[in-house]
């Protein structure tokens, strides 16, 4: 009977560890179409600068740069303060999605490729003005 009891044990934590965060691809997270994206605006969390564009093309050239990066959950999901950019995407002037490079919707991760060198270059390619 023991032996049965933990293997029981064990099929019901295997399930219960496959139910947690998953990887994802950020054009899996944007659930809307990513063509339709009209504005990107980028707050840098160590300046408060924000940069803002509705410019079709580099909008799409960005999009092109990170739909494919993977975000893969950090093991420590505990509470952190602080960002290093976060990243507000929008349509017709409605804010459709927002995350940051290490977060989206209140979860932590890491990325494959890393997102913060596309978004440091993309930043610095826009006009800022503080906030």
């Amino acid at each position: 009977m023991k032996p049965y009891g933990l293997s029981l044990l064990l099929v019901i934590l295997l399930l219960l560890s496959g139910c947690g965060l998953e990887t994802k691809t950020f054009g899996e997270f944007y659930e809307r179409d990513l063509n339709d994206v009209s504005k990107i605006e980028i707050v840098d969390g160590s300046t408060g600068y924000e940069v803002a564009t509705t410019d079709y093309e580099k909008i799409q050239d960005f999009i092109g740069e990170i739909k494919d990066v993977q975000f893969i959950p950090d093991d420590d999901q505990g509470k952190r303060d602080g960002f290093r950019y976060s990243i507000t995407l929008f349509e017709n002037d409605v804010r459709t999605f927002q995350f940051g490079d290490t977060h989206i919707n209140g979860n932590y991760y890491h990325t494959e490729p890393d997102i913060y060198p596309i978004v440091d270059r993309f930043f610095t390619t826009i006009e800022q003005k503080e906030k």
